[in-house]
């Protein structure tokens, strides 16, 4: 398979297998070693790159990230930050100034990531750099570089441009082309962020072949509002469906960004999140709550189920050899979703119990109820028994505390290294009380300081 992409400002041709990562790829063949390998599972940040397509540039995880995904774009990395004649960029510049860098393993992945957000004049530098892992200095002076920084311009040579009419057969176009290639070769794998079967590479050596890079089919990366729904195309990254849901589900929001850094919510892909089926995978309960309806494809037959059915039990889901997931709807609604995610690490980590809740109350009495968990069952599940037993109640205290002792009728949780099954079931419980109190105004989040 030939690869063409820009890198650092250069036309370059590679022959590589598919799933051959630009990591290794950068260091062994180029000999740019300054994108480091830390985690190689896309966590600390050490790899991070910047690509540049039709969208515009953002920052990736090379470690994850297959030669073929890059197919007519632009690769920057730390090599390409200083200008021509070693001229610094800004950012580095600032790194030095404020003493941002102490052993320097880490330091050209921030480098890159902050170049990036500089470029795109992003101030949220919490965010941008809350994928990038120091165990030296601490955030405090990189951050005040980043914001020495902020109003500097952007230098010249840190403008790329795609390349134009690269054409390759590994690479389907659009779905009609995808859906046909896929029906013909049930048993490949379908690539599209590779945020987790990068993993299925980099940490578990396997061989994927036959695989389809899906990054070229841009009508899987639309968001569509329609009359009565949102239509997202399973293409479309975690970067896109977090500001699609910051205006209409802000709790949803929060949850993406937690769940993922930027290097991973620009590379992964709703579609990827449902079908690999993880029960702790966050996605999924947010849906769920929301009555979320699953659009899956199969050569010329599609089909659209609630996306709760979809995950039938750990690992196994309702999709045939050769059937795709293309789209996720959700129907337009007032927003009562609240998420809440439970884990060891505030950011970027794997919940124990992720929690989400679409409670509709009506003259103080509860109309409908949508519960659904992650971390609590083989896969995402709604809390059915729950929900039940709240439909049709006065909302108080006291229903609660009702609906809570039927949890057990709808978990059965498992103890892993994440939480045991009793503070899995019992925090679960606590949620729905958070949801509560936050109804009626109380404030309960953790990150803010009580008197």
């Amino acid at each position: 398979m030939t690869i063409t992409f820009l890198l650092n400002g250069e036309t370059v041709q590679v022959d590589a297998p598919p799933t051959r990562t630009l990591l290794d790829w950068l260091r062994e063949d180029r000999g740019l070693t300054g994108t480091k390998e830390g985690c190689n599972e896309g966590d600390c940040g050490a790899c991070t790159v910047i690509v540049t397509d039709d969208d515009g540039p953002k920052t990736l995880n090379a470690c994850i990230l297959f030669l073929p995904q890059l197919h007519g774009k632009a690769v920057r990395t730390v090599e390409g930050i200083s200008g021509p004649g070693g001229k610094l960029h800004p950012v580095q510049q600032a790194m030095i100034d404020h003493h941002g860098s102490q052993c320097g393993f880490c330091t050209p992945g921030f480098v890159v990531s902050m170049a990036c957000a500089h470029m795109k004049k992003r101030s949220d530098f919490d965010d941008q750099l809350a994928g990038n892992l120091c165990r030296c200095t601490g955030y405090a002076p990189i951050i005040r570089a980043a914001k020495a920084a902020a109003s500097e311009p952007v230098p010249d040579w840190m403008i790329d441009t795609p390349l134009e009419n690269v054409q390759n057969a590994h690479l389907p176009e659009n779905t009609d082309e995808l859906a046909a290639w896929y029906a013909d070769h049930p048993d490949a794998t379908l690539i599209a962020g590779a945020t987790d079967v990068g993993l299925w590479v980099t940490k578990q050596l396997r061989d994927l072949a036959p695989v389809a890079f899906l990054h070229r089919c841009n009508d899987l990366q639309r968001i569509d509002i329609a009359k009565d729904h949102t239509h997202i195309g399973a293409g479309c990254t975690m970067t896109q469906v977090l500001e699609w849901a910051s205006d209409h589900f802000p709790s949803y929001a929060e949850l993406i960004r937690r769940y993922g850094s930027t290097q991973v919510r620009n590379a992964a892909t709703i579609g990827g999140n449902i079908a690999n089926g993880s029960p702790i995978g966050d996605n999924p309960p947010a849906l769920i709550a929301l009555d979320a309806k699953l659009h899956l494809r199969h050569g010329d037959m599609q089909r659209v189920i609630n996306i709760e059915d979809f995950f039938i039990d750990y690992g196994k889901q309702d999709s045939a050899p050769g059937e795709f997931v293309e789209a996720v709807s959700i129907p337009h609604q007032p927003n009562h979703l609240k998420c809440y995610k439970l884990s060891k690490r505030f950011d970027q980590d794997i919940s124990a119990v992720c929690g989400c809740f679409n409670i509709s109350i009506e003259n103080n009495h509860v109309t409908a109820a949508r519960i659904a968990f992650g971390g609590m069952a083989g896969i995402p599940k709604r809390a059915s028994h729950v929900e039940q037993t709240l439909i049709g109640q006065t909302w108080s205290k006291e229903t609660i505390k009702t609906a809570q002792t039927v949890f057990s009728k709808d978990f059965q949780p498992l103890s892993d290294m994440r939480a045991s099954a009793v503070y899995r079931l019992q925090t679960a419980e606590n949620m729905l009380m958070r949801y509560y109190l936050e109804s009626i105004g109380e404030k309960t989040s953790v990150l803010e300081v009580q008197p």
